[in-house]
């Protein structure tokens, strides 16, 4: 008894810490920079469309001059590198970055300085800060690489800076930093070009509130200085630790409810098997008591008993904990935020402490108050044996909840269950299976001109295509579910909108001619794109099914003109629509991002400054025949024949990119699976142990009734009813808690697709399933009462 005890409040308690750890280490834990809470992202907010977007680099300029509310404000924004020198080629994420930018954040580097604002200008020197990793493997350290040189793109940086081990910003882990100011002109002096966030360090005393108003004032007068780019446009400010965790902590305390309810079944359990032993304890407690013992003491022997079989179970729990985090973690990889920071540390070990002795004086009262509280003259007479009615009842009412518990996480697991199993089954507007992408390096020498860029990918596609198993193979700057974007404005023909928050905006697919076909994006009408569509031909874009509805309702969009701001030097160049494809599904159904139109052009009439700018975010999209990852060695040796021995990263494959999308889903389903799991045998469990107790209690009773003619038949309905009545009541309550608590569930209905909350479907079928593991829990001891021989039943008296 004590072992199955000791096991069960191991899982109850390992499964609480666990969800623990990971709520504090995302939640709870303070971000590793000074005063944390005074660092917040700003933004531009579309008031019309209500939600905060990506702002200029001219607008980071004039909040920088104008803004009050803060001590420093930054500039960043993700960016790609790949190194060719010294070493083997090897790409590495990095972020542009203001020169205050590290500043901003209180951080101080290990060797070396940031930028100056001499290098964080248009001309400036190129220079870079890398991280401890880079340091130590190109250079062996830290001061050893202070003043070396980095062949970056095709272009050589001085390092000027190392940081500290560990250092991460965001979740995207940098290996390097350039200054932001030295990016393409393009991106520079344009101000409808949204792609950089701000990272800013609120002034002492000044509140997000405030910060928030003086920032909507600062925009006001930018919008009147520059009404045709900024007219409508608002601002965001939001703490940096909201918007790093995004919805994820309402995530963790949904699952720490759930692993909450957890607990509880395990300490019913638990409670159930300890009045079951003080039940057959009562003829010693009645001793004790006759020999002078105080109530008092002896409910105090139970509770240590009980906080002795609850410590152990904790420190079995941490074990349990430990690799419970590590599995979910593995099964749902980049789903949880701050990841890094989730382990068995000292709040986590205390939380367990905690909690062992709260579930100690929780499943150790009923016992406690029923020894304390036993009939010394009766239990003298009854000598142990048979069942008080009053532990019975108070089982019986353990059994019953245990039951309503397990059926509100069964319901719970069955809805994100449905969820994920419906959003596989929705069309995404293209086919992922057998197709692989991944992203490769250039020559230095192919990327010193636009031409070369071009030359290299052509070059590139055509060598793949060549390989057995191959069906199709083209690039593109943009993948779906790939986790990055590419939105710009855009208006239907050369009429201009009057303010930016009217313009519409898409994301911007360029491509190679054969990319919609390497997806099986459906062509709707039109054309697809031609290899003759190059920077010698008109330009000519591809829209999907989504943009033809909302801009070209009851008309035929082919051959109208979209006009695209921002097309190299030539602003507002205007482009022929010569097809239609289906919408694809870019953001993953589980984004809180609007789909938004779609739009594809030629990576090859890209104009040469924004050849160079798209170049790092290319990737080469392969359909195989058959398994993608068939032809991946071939492809490689491909790759090394047409650009020779650089670096090939970020390999993966569309189904890979698929499940990633229900990331958000799939960590919650998981997780409160394995918790209804492991409620419904926990509940089994308890159903077993009461009947199996019950049973082995009225062995007396079961021959008396046989011997007056009861039938086998009879016995095992008598038994099995008991424990099938426990389930049924333990349904209807589950049931009806289920229904009370739907408002609750409906705060997290972002996390379904496709159900809802009391969906009766699932209701039914978790219920059916809880009355049959109660069936089979109560079938060993009915029929093993059913098999008892009246005399030897009789014999026992």
């Amino acid at each position: 008894m004590a072992t199955a005890a000791v096991a069960t409040l191991a899982l109850g308690i390992g499964a609480n810490t666990a969800i623990f750890s990971v709520l504090e280490g995302v939640v709870l834990k303070p971000l590793p920079f000074p005063q944390p809470d005074r660092l917040v992202i700003v933004a531009l907010f579309n008031r019309s469309l209500g939600y905060a977007t990506y702002l200029s680099y001219p607008d980071f300029v004039d909040w920088q001059r104008n803004a009050r509310s803060f001590e420093r404000i930054a500039a960043f924004t993700n960016d790609g590198f790949d190194l060719t020198a010294p070493g083997l080629p090897e790409h590495l994420d990095g972020k542009e970055v203001s020169a205050n930018f590290f500043s901003t954040l209180g951080v101080q580097l290990a060797f070396g300085r940031s930028f100056s604002p001499d290098e964080d200008r248009i001309g400036g020197a190129p220079a870079a800060v890398i991280s401890n990793r880079i340091a130590q493997e190109r250079f062996a350290g830290g001061p050893a690489a202070l003043g070396r040189t980095l062949a970056l793109n095709g272009v050589d940086h001085t390092v000027v800076g190392v940081l500290k081990p560990g250092f991460r910003f965001d979740e995207k882990q940098a290996d390097l930093y350039t200054p932001i100011a030295r990016r393409n002109p393009l991106y520079i002096n344009d101000r409808t070009v949204h792609d950089i966030l701000c990272i800013a360090r609120l002034r002492p005393g000044v509140g997000i509130g405030q910060a928030r108003a003086e920032m909507n004032t600062v925009q006001e007068n930018i919008d009147e200085l520059h009404p045709n780019t900024e007219r409508g446009l608002g601002t965001s400010v939001v703490p940096l630790k909201q918007e790093l965790i995004g919805d994820i902590s309402g995530t963790l305390l949904l699952l720490l409810g759930a692993v909450g309810l957890v607990l509880l079944i395990a300490c019913v359990n638990v409670a159930n098997l300890m009045l079951a032993r003080s039940a057959t304890r009562s003829r010693e407690y009645a001793i004790r008591l006759a020999l002078g013992a105080s109530r008092r003491r002896i409910a105090w022997q139970a509770v240590t008993e009980s906080l002795l079989l609850s410590v152990t179970g904790a420190l079995l729990g941490l074990v349990i904990a430990r690799w419970s985090v590590r599995v979910a973690l593995a099964a749902a990889p980049g789903t949880v935020p701050r990841s890094e920071n989730i382990g068995l540390n000292t709040p986590v070990i205390l939380f367990a402490v905690a909690v062992s002795v709260a579930v100690a004086l929780l499943f150790g009262f009923f016992p406690a108050l029923k020894s304390s509280k036993a009939d010394v003259q009766g239990a003298l007479k009854e000598g142990g044996r048979g069942l008080a009615g009053g532990h019975r009842r108070t089982q019986h009412v353990l059994v019953v909840v245990q039951v309503a518990f397990a059926l509100v996480l069964l319901n719970g697991g069955g809805l994100l269950f449905r969820t994920i199993q419906n959003l596989w089954a929705v069309n995404r507007g293209f086919n992922p299976e057998n197709v692989i992408t991944f992203q490769v390096g250039l020559p230095r020498e192919a990327t010193l001109t636009p031409e070369g860029i071009r030359i290299s990918y052509q070059r590139l596609t055509e060598r793949i295509r060549q390989i057995p198993g191959v069906s199709v193979a083209d690039i593109s700057a943009l993948v779906p579910l790939g986790g990055s974007s590419n939105e710009g404005p855009f208006w239907v023909g050369a009429h201009q909108p009057a303010s930016m928050a009217e313009i519409p905006r898409a994301v911007y697919y360029p491509i190679g001619p054969d990319y919609v076909k390497a997806m099986q994006i459906p062509l709707q009408r039109g054309r697809f794109l031609r290899r003759p569509d190059n920077q010698n031909s008109n330009l000519v874009v591809l829209i999907d099914t989504l943009m033809a509805r909302q801009f070209f309702p009851g008309q035929n969009a082919l051959g109208q003109t979209l006009t695209i701001p921002h097309w190299g030097a030539n602003h507002n160049v205007r482009a022929e629509i010569v097809g239609i494809v289906g919408h694809v599904d870019h953001y993953g159904l589980d984004s809180s991002v609007s789909e938004k139109p779609q739009i594809y052009f030629s990576f090859y009439q890209l104009p040469d400054e924004a050849t160079r700018v798209f170049r790092s975010e290319i990737a080469v999209v392969v359909r195989a025949q058959s398994g993608a990852a068939s032809v991946m060695t071939a492809i490689r040796n491909a790759v090394h024949e047409a650009v020779g021995n650089q670096p090939i990263y970020n390999v993966r494959t569309m189904p890979e990119l698929v499940s990633r999308s229900m990331g958000r889903q799939r960590f919650p389903m998981l997780l409160l699976v394995a918790f209804a799991v492991l409620a419904l045998v926990l509940a089994g469990v308890g159903i077993f142990g009461v009947i199996s107790y019950s049973t082995a209690r009225r062995v007396n009773e079961i021959g008396i009734r046989m011997a007056l003619g009861a039938t086998r038949s009879n016995i095992l309905r008598m038994v099995a009813g008991e424990g099938l009545r426990l389930a049924v009541a333990g349904v209807v309550i589950g049931v009806a808690a289920t229904l009370l608590l739907n408002k609750v569930v409906s705060r997290f209905s972002h996390l379904l697709y496709g159900v809802r909350a009391g969906d009766p479907l699932i209701l039914l079928t978790v219920s059916a399933t809880l009355i049959g593991a109660a069936l089979l829990a109560c079938y060993i001891p009915a029929r093993r009462a059913a098999s008892l021989e009246p005399t030897e039943s009789l014999r026992q008296e």
